[in-house]
């Protein structure tokens, strides 16, 4: 079976992105999001268990959603308030149960960008 994991990298310090709360989102037919895992990052920026596995792990379209505002708050850094960036969502589909999706995101608190890992 396959399975899905995330890791966070800040690219505006150079060091992974510790301590950002992630939540995942199954995304329905008619667009409404159901939770599946509230996860925290580690030291190293990764979650200490996948984010999604098993009988969970199905085709379908998910949301992962990053709290990198309070992220860089906590670090020190001077935000607008609105912060241009404070939640990033990534909406991504799974189409194969048997792959390892892996879905990196790269942050600073203006900019961010993600691909399919491995």
């Amino acid at each position: 079976m396959g399975y899905l994991t995330t890791h966070v990298l800040d690219s505006a310090h150079g060091c992974p992105g510790q301590n950002i709360p992630v939540a995942l989102y199954r995304i329905g037919s008619d667009q409404s999001r159901e939770l599946i895992k509230r996860t925290l990052t580690n030291d190293d920026g990764r979650c200490d268990q996948p984010v999604l596995e098993g009988e969970d792990f199905r085709k379908g379209v998910y949301e992962l959603e990053f709290s990198v505002g309070d992220y860089y708050r906590r670090r020190g850094v001077e935000l607008p308030e609105p912060a241009f960036l404070d939640n990033v969502v990534l909406r991504f589909g799974i189409a194969d149960e048997a792959e390892h999706y892996h879905v990196p995101l790269l942050i600073s608190p203006y900019s961010y960008s993600t691909y399919r890992g491995s």
